[in-house]
Parts: structure tokens; C-alpha cells; sequence
């Protein structure tokens, strides 16, 4: 029975009853409310708010009288009143709590004003009481301000928006947010006024008000809301002469924070502001920090050249020099080059900038935390934990292939392994290997011996006049490998790997070229890219050689946008025929072009146009790379979505749907999907600069797991090896130890080289464990086992003192080589089958352009080492926080040389020392403090 009761049309009359009745139910009620409020009110109040809501009403009174000279006296008492009244911080003001209901009536009075100062000194306070009215009239704080303004004579000009208080001012400064962007939308900016309210002045009064706001914020310890005010009426740049010596830190350090959420050109721009405002303050370190963000040679030059003080110069050639910053950068152009600037700069700063002592300190580094002794592949692998059952050794020749690896990688930079470095006459371990493993063999030197350019062209010069092709190949590479990151004055690279580039034998014109590439990384040599360059351009050559010369000039040219290489690259692409183009190889001459514009933003535009025009399907892949590239860690976000929108296209296979690469039936080939996987990378590659970003994209790569295509469930394990390189975070080593056990064995694959990635250098014990979980369950598998092997290399890379993360100077500084070297690394594992696990493995040595040690290391004035306590812990994020809270959490009191994790700060323990670094990471030059001992003494007694 309930339905009919439903359709009957009762409820239709009903409310028409209620609604007849409800307005004079209302009425009643609304007096008898009023009636109660103003008894309850008159109870309320004490005498003292009596007297002054009598004496408000008085005044008021006084307003609308005609006797006009008493309106100055009593506005004057009004602005006292209101000014006074103090009020606990969660009520409002009595004078504006009793003043509210009069504010209609006062409106009406002082439009039958006529101008005076008077009326000027009226608008004042009607500015103030506007605040109570914000809901319902939008931006009359403003209005009155600035018509109180326009009324005052240019002599006697209004007082300071700070006497009417913190409040009035934070209102003030959201208003004129407000009403600027409402300006905005005229193509003058100036013309077009608001619709409800008039309110009146220029965009220049608007901007003049807002400095006056700002400079109030900033006196009293607002300094976001100061430049947000600023930022928002576009004249942040102004802030630079508003600062001084008490504000400008806290301002710089919460504009830097900024720049990874703000849009282009903004970022910028803020980085900019906040450079000027460190070089106006002398802070040498932090504006030099900034010039290498915006990677402008006039910039860095101008802030190297700053200071005159030597061990203050030694300070920022060793930032220079951790930045990879090419040398001329920094001497004045001269007509002839470099042979004038050799003269000028002094030997012991071409030391520091050359980073030619790294070596020494960072063996020295390793024998203070007693990692000296060399590492065998036991004491990586650890076989006896293993749970496999045991096997007869066989030197099979892909375990020995990882064992070049693992012992590459674990003992960098010591220079003193047992397979390679050390090994006795006759029973070197190259000879383990066959054929093309002999070449990663014997570049395994070079990266034992990293930095160490005197004593490692000595070892490894014996190996290039072997009558093995792939030994002389391998020699070359390792002589690349060793000057990795090292300037040298004797060139050596250049000059033994310069005659080899024209060799007939492809593997020794490749090891030459890529050597080339990875020894001068970042320098943006000329005379190497006229030596190159040709090897791009010639048709006759393979794919390969073409390709692996772009990718070596994308390295040494990293981010500088050089147009000759860019064009070069760009007319290969449009003359090589298609069947080239299909090959393996060409993602490798894309990347090569992608390098040059990494991290120049908009930059690359006109080159994305042009790769849209080339017919070949790799003109997609290519314009997912430039673009990835050029937003290279700025945590773009709109870069990330659409980023996202390349890998959402399900791309239908020709009839052989089943293959995962390009080879179907000749009528119709298929749609390439390679891009797919690079976009995934991009993802991470944007995203990883900024941490709230790097974490949002974690649950992106989740979605793109469960429903990706084959080709993108590949490049997700990559892409999160690469937002967390060398910073083994828990949820991430687990979803990439489920990874490692997917059904498909690339996912598989590239999943443990991941877990590599984000345990690089770190020693991290859980890695170290699931991977030889891994190594028991993958044992007869021999492409997976022989990832595995290479992951444990990695964990344990240069005994846990090294790291593989592109972010340095707190993690604010992104380093292009390193970017360069992680992403010429993944672009090998984007077609792992082709590249590391066929005869190009030694492709795992792109890597080292991205090693650098983890340390901290302190010297005196003279680059000689002194020990020092220091705090290190995790560090905390404290900008914008009121006082002066603890920079690092949970620390722990070493004495230096020091280990720093990835996310570690340090600082000094005591006051002993004044270090010329502001931020305490790799070299810092530190200095006595000369009111300490005396400080020591007084206690002594």
C-alpha cells in the first residue's frame, strides 16, 4: 500500500500554506530578535563600551551637522579612536564593531562632500571600516584608500596603510591582488575599470600602494606575503631595494622555493630577483649557486669575479667545478680565446676549477671511513646467503661480463681492484672475457681509476697497443671514462683519442668518439665539436656512428642550446632514408639533440616545430624527448599532464599485434610506439625536481602499470629509478621488488636495474638482500641473474661513497652532465634486449658522467684538510617558519671528512670555524673564527 501513498498530491498543497504564512512568521520574528539583541546588547556592555558607542554615535552625529569645522575635530578623535582601541586577536575592534551598522549611512554622507582635505581624512577612515563590509562590497578597503589618496595634496601625502595595523594591511594587499587581475583583462592594463565598485587610480597607484604594503609586511617578519603581493601585481623585481640586511635571507630562501611552482617565465624571473638581491649582499656562494641554475656564462662570470678575497674565490671555483662549468666561461672574452685567459686566472684556482685534487681526496676520504681495502665480487655477491643450490663454477662468459661490472663499479675511484688496477702480469681479468666483453673489460679500468688522470693513463696505456681490436677500443674508453669530470691542462684526451676518431674499425672510431663525449662533459669545447661534427653529417656512415657522435655531442654540449649541432642533427634526421631511421640506433642521435636543450624551457620551441615536419614516425619520439629535455627538473606540471596524454593512445600493432618492436609485414608499417616508454621517463625526469611533484607522479606510475601497453610497463620500473636515484625510499623498493618478479620478463629486467638505481652507492642492507633473494630466484635465468649482478655493483658502488643523484647544493642544483649521463643510461634499457644485453653493455658506463662522492670535506685557507665536528642529519625544510627552528632532525656528531646521504644536511658543531660555503656539501674552505679563543680563554679562568 505505501507507493499510493506516495502519489498522493497532498504535499503539493502543503507548502503553498506554509509559504502564505511565512512572511509575517518572519516579520514577527525578526523584530522580536531585533528587540532581543539590542536589550541583550545594552546588558552586555560595560560602562567603559557604553560611553565610547555613545561617543562613536556623538561623532557621527557631529558629521552630518552643517557646521563644517567640526567635522576635522571629530574625524581626527574617529582616527584616534579606531587606532587605539586594542582588541584581543580573535575579536574585532569595538570601535569598528560598534561603527558597522553606521558605515551605509556615513557612505551616503561623503558622497555630499565636497574635496577637501577633510573629505581626504573621511575616505581614510571609511578604508578602515570597508574591512567589516568585505562580503558585500568587494575591494572598498582599496577604494577609499585610493581616493583618500587622490584628495591629499602632493605635499602632505596620506600616512603609512601600517598605522591603521597588520590587519588593515594584509586586507589592503589581498584587495589589490584582486583588482589587479580584474585590470589585467584591458590591453592597456590601465583603462579598464572594475564593474560593482569604481575603483579609481592607475595600475601605477596600485603598484605604489603595494610597495608601501610591502614594505610594512617585511618589516614586520611577513616576508611570503610580501613577495606574494608583489609577484601578484607582476614588480617582484622591486623587492631587491626594499630588503635589507635582517630580511633578505628569509625573502630569497622562500622566493627559491617558489620557482618550482610558478609558471614560465615567473621562475625565472624569481630566481633572478632573488641573484640580485645575494649579490647586493655580498653572499657570494648562494648568488653563484643561483647563476648556475639560469646557466648564464656573463652571470657566473661577473659573480666569480666578485669577491677578492682568494680562499673565497677557491670557494666558488670549487662550486664551479662541482657544476662542470667550462672554464672559458669565466675569462673575460678576448679575441683570441683561451690562450689569454690561461694567464689571467692564478694556478692554485685553475687547481680547484680543473678538479684535479678530487682524486687525492677522495681516496683519502675512503681511507678515513676505512673503505681503502679493494672488494672482490664475493664480498658483493655474498653467494653463501644465496638459497640456491650450489653449482660447479663455470667462468661462464656473462657472469664474468657482470663481474667486469660489479668490480667497475664497486671499487670507482679507488684505483686499486684486484681484477683490473692490480692484477699481476699475464692474469688480467680482461682475458676472461671474449670479444666485445674484452672491450668492457678493459674500460673497467677506466672507471677503477676515476679522476686519477696521471696514474690512470699510465695503467691503461699499455693496453692500447694490444693487437686486439676490442682491447684498443676498450683503452680508449677507459682513457675517457678516467677524465670524466677532471680538466686537465695537458688535454690528454683529446689528444690520444682525437686520431683514433677517424679510425676505419667501428669499434675503436665509437670508443674514441663516446670517450670524447664522457671526458668533457659539459665543457662545450669548440674545437671537439669541429672534430665531431662531420661523423653526424655523412651519410655513408651507419646509423651508429652517426648516432653515438650526436649523443657524444649532446654530452659535451649539454644545455647550451648550441644551433650549429642542433641543426646538424635536425637535417641527418630529414635526409636519412626510413629503413636508417627504423633502426635501434636512432633514439640515440634524438637524445643527442634532446641533450642540447636540457633544462632551457621554452627554448626549444622552434626545434619541436621543425621535428613536427619530418615525415618519419621517429618525428614523435623526437619531439617527447626535446620536450622532456627542456623541462628537464622544473616540475612543470603542465609538462607532466601532458607528458601523460603520450602514453593514454593505445597504439593498434599490424596484424602481428603479439611483437613488441618494429618488425611487421612490409605493406603497412606499424605505428612505432618507442616514444611511449620515453614519455613515461619524461614524467619522472620533469617531476623529479621537486618533491611533492616526485611523489605525485609515484601514483601515476601506478595507473600506467595496471593499464599501460607492454612498451610503457617496460619504462615505468625506469622512470622510478630515475625520481629517486641513489635515495632508496621504502615504498619505492617495494613496488620495484614486486616489479622484479612480473610476469614479463623486461618489465622484470629493467625493474632490478632499477632497484640498481636507487641504491646507488648507498649500501643499503635491504637492497643488498632482496637482490640476492633475486639472484636465488632468477639462477637459471641468465639475462635477469646478469641485471641482478650488475644491481649489487650499483648498491655497493665506490664502496658507498658515491652517488648517481643529478640534485647537489642541498638538492637545489640540478647537474646537466649527470641528468645527461642517467638518460643515455635508461635509453639503453628502453630496448634492453638490443642494447645492454647484446654486444652493447658497455653502455652501462654512461652512468659515470652522473657519479660524483658523496662527502663532506673541510680545509683550511690553503686546501689542506682539518677535521671538524659536524652535525649531520635529515635535513628539514624550514622556510617560511617564524625564529630560527633546527635546520636538520635526528643527528648525529662526526668529525669531517663526513658521508652525507641524499636527503642529509650537515652543519658546523661549534663556532670554531666560519665556513665561505652556505651550504655545507663536497668541498668547503673554511675559516678561524677570531672571536672564539677568546671566548675559550675567559672560561679558563
Amino acid at each position: 500500500m505505501q507507493p499510493t501513498k506516495v502519489t498522493i498530491p497532498v504535499p503539493s498543497k502543503d507548502p503553498k500554506k506554509k509559504e502564505e504564512e511565512k512572511p509575517e512568521q518572519d516579520a514577527k520574528a525578526a523584530t522580536a530578535k531585533k528587540i532581543k539583541d539590542e536589550e541583550k546588547e545594552g546588558e552586555d556592555l560595560s560602562e567603559e563600551d557604553l560611553q565610547l558607542k555613545n561617543e562613536l554615535e556623538m561623532l557621527i552625529e557631529r558629521l552630518r551637522e552643517p557646521n563644517t569645522e567640526l567635522y576635522r575635530p571629530a574625524l581626527e578623535t574617529l582616527r584616534t579612536l579606531i587606532r587605539t582601541s586594542t582588541s584581543s586577536m580573535t575579536s574585532v575592534p569595538k570601535p569598528l564593531k560598534f561603527l558597522h551598522p553606521h558605515y551605509p549611512g556615513l557612505q551616503s554622507l561623503y558622497e555630499t562632500w565636497p574635496p577637501s582635505e577633510d573629505k581626504s581624512l573621511f575616505a581614510d577612515i571609511l578604508s578602515v571600516l570597508a574591512m567589516t563590509y568585505s562580503d558585500t562590497q568587494p575591494r572598498g578597503t582599496l577604494r577609499y584608500r585610493l581616493l583618500s589618496a587622490s584628495l591629499r595634496p602632493a605635499a602632505a601625502p596620506l600616512s603609512e596603510p601600517g598605522s591603521w595595523g597588520h590587519e588593515y594591511v594584509r586586507h589592503l594587499a589581498a584587495e589589490l591582488g584582486e583588482e589587479y587581475s580584474l585590470r589585467e583583462f584591458d590591453e592597456e592594463g590601465v583603462e579598464k575599470e572594475s564593474e560593482e565598485n569604481k575603483v579609481p587610480g592607475t595600475v601605477d597607484d596600485l603598484r605604489k600602494l603595494a610597495l608601501e604594503c610591502a614594505t610594512f609586511l617585511l618589516q614586520h617578519n611577513a616576508e611570503p606575503d610580501a613577495v606574494d603581493l608583489l609577484e601578484e601585481l607582476e614588480i617582484v623585481d622591486q623587492i631587491v631595494d626594499l630588503v635589507d640586511e635582517n630580511t633578505y635571507e628569509r625573502v630569497c630562501q622562500y622566493m627559491i622555493r617558489c620557482v618550482n611552482l610558478l609558471p614560465p617565465p615567473d621562475d625565472i624571473s624569481f630566481l633572478k630577483t632573488a641573484h640580485s638581491i645575494y649579490a647586493k649582499h655580498n653572499k657570494f656562494p648562494q648568488a653563484l649557486s643561483l647563476s648556475i641554475r639560469l646557466g648564464d656564462p656573463a652571470l657566473i662570470r661577473r659573480d666569480f669575479n666578485a669577491p677578492a678575497n682568494p680562499a673565497m674565490k677557491k670557494q666558488l671555483a670549487f662550486l664551479l667545478a662541482r657544476a662542470q662549468v667550462p672554464k672559458e666561461w669565466l675569462e673575460t672574452p678576448a679575441e683570441d680565446g683561451m690562450d689569454d685567459g690561461e694567464s689571467e686566472l692564478p694556478e692554485d684556482l685553475v687547481e680547484c676549477l680543473s678538479n684535479t685534487q678530487l682524486s687525492s681526496h677522495f681516496k683519502a676520504f675512503g681511507k678515513e671511513l676505512n673503505v681503502e681495502e679493494p672488494k672482490s665480487l664475493e664480498d658483493v655477491y655474498k653467494s653463501h646467503l644465496e638459497n640456491t643450490r650450489p653449482t660447479t663454477t663455470v667462468d661462464s662468459a656473462k657472469a664474468n661480463l657482470a663481474g667486469t661490472f660489479v668490480n667497475a663499479f664497486v671499487n670507482a675511484g679507488f684505483g686499486n681492484d684486484k681484477l683490473m688496477a692490480k692484477a699481476e702480469e699475464g692474469n688480467s681479468w680482461v682475458y676472461k672475457n671474449k670479444d666485445h666483453g674484452m672491450l668492457s673489460a678493459t674500460a673497467s679500468l677506466g672507471l677503477s681509476l676515476l679522476w686519477d688522470t696521471d696514474e690512470g693513463l699510465s695503467q691503461v696505456d699499455k693496453y692500447t697497443y694490444s693487437s686486439e681490436e676490442y682491447i684498443k677500443a676498450g683503452a680508449l674508453l677507459a682513457t675517457g671514462i678516467l677524465n670524466t669530470g677532471v680538466r686537465t691542462e695537458a688535454d690528454a684526451a683529446l689528444a690520444l683519442l682525437g686520431e683514433y676518431v677517424e679510425n676505419k674499425s667501428v669499434p675503436l672510431k665509437t670508443s674514441a668518439i663516446v670517450g670524447l663525449g664522457l671526458a668533457y662533459a659539459g665543457s662545450q669545447r669548440e674545437d671537439i665539436m669541429s672534430l665531431l661534427l662531420p661523423y653526424v653529417s655523412d651519410d655513408s656512415l651507419s646509423m651508429e656512428i652517426a648516432s653515438l657522435t650526436s649523443l657524444a655531442l649532446g654530452f659535451i654540449f649539454v644545455g647550451s642550446g648550441n644551433g650549429e649541432i642542433a641543426s646538424t642533427i635536425l637535417q641527418t634526421l630529414m635526409e636519412r632514408e626510413d629503413k636508417q631511421l627504423d633502426e635501434k640506433w636512432a633514439r640515440y642521435m634524438v637524445l643527442g639533440l634532446a641533450l642540447l636543450y636540457l633544462g632551457l624551457q621554452d627554448a626549444s620551441d622552434a626545434t619541436i616545430a621543425t621535428l613536427k615536419a619530418i615525415e618519419h614516425q621517429i618525428s614523435q619520439l623526437a619531439v617527447v624527448l626535446v620536450d622532456m629535455c627542456s623541462f628537464a627538473g622544473t616540475g612543470n606540471v603542465l609538462k607532466v599532464q601532458e607528458l601523460l596524454h603520450y602514453c593514454d593512445e593505445h597504439i593498434e600493432k599490424a596484424p602481428k599485434d603479439k611483437k613488441d618492436e618494429k618488425d611487421a609485414t612490409p605493406e603497412e608499417p606499424p605505428k612505432d610506439d618507442t616514444f611511449q616508454a620515453f614519455a613515461v621517463i619524461g614524467i619522472a625526469l620533469v617531476a623529479m625536481g621537486e618533491e611533492v611533484g616526485a611523489e605525485m607522479s609515484l601514483r601515476q606510475f601506478n595507473h600506467l602499470m595496471h593499464y599501460g601497453e607492454p612498451i610503457i610497463r617496460k619504462a615505468v620500473p625506469l622512470a622510478l629509478g630515475l625520481v629517486s636515484a641513489s635515495n632508496p625510499q621504502l615504498p619505492i623498493m617495494d613496488t620495484l621488488s614486486k616489479y622484479s618478479h612480473d610476469s614479463d620478463l623486461q618489465v622484470a629486467l629493467n625493474a632490478i636495474f632499477a632497484m640498481g638505481l636507487i641504491g646507488a652507492g648507498t649500501n643499503n642492507a635491504r637492497l643488498a638482500q632482496m637482490l640476492r633473494q633475486l639472484a636465488g630466484y632468477y639462477y637459471k635465468e641468465p639475462d635477469c641473474l646478469f641485471m641482478v649482478r650488475i644491481a649489487q655493483g650499483l648498491v655497493h658502488m665506490g664502496k658507498g661513497t658515491l652517488t648517481i643523484n643529478p640534485f647537489w647544493n642541498d638538492r637545489t642544483i640540478m647537474s646537466r652532465t649527470a641528468v645527461a649521463g642517467l638518460l643515455a643510461t635508461l635509453t639503453a634499457f628502453t630496448e634492453a634486449k638490443g642494447f645492454i644485453l647484446d654486444k652493447s653493455h658497455w653502455f652501462l658506463y654512461f652512468l659515470v658522467p652522473s657519479m660524483s662522492p658523496r662527502f663532506l670535506i673541510t680545509l683550511n685557507e690553503d686546501l689542506e684538510n682539518i677535521p671538524v665536528s659536524v652535525r649531520v642529519g635529515q635535513a628539514v625544510d624550514v622556510v617560511g617558519q617564524a625564529g630560527k627552528p633546527r635546520t636538520i632532525s635526528g643527528f648525529q656528531t662526526h668529525s669531517t671528512p663526513v658521508r652525507l646521504g641524499t636527503t642529509e644536511r650537515a652543519e658546523l658543531a661549534t663556532e670554531e670555524y666560519i665556513p665561505f660555503a652556505h651550504v655545507l656539501e663536497g668541498f668547503v674552505i673554511l675559516q678561524k673564527n677570531p672571536g672564539w679563543e677568546k671566548e675559550d680563554k675567559m672560561e679558563i679562568r
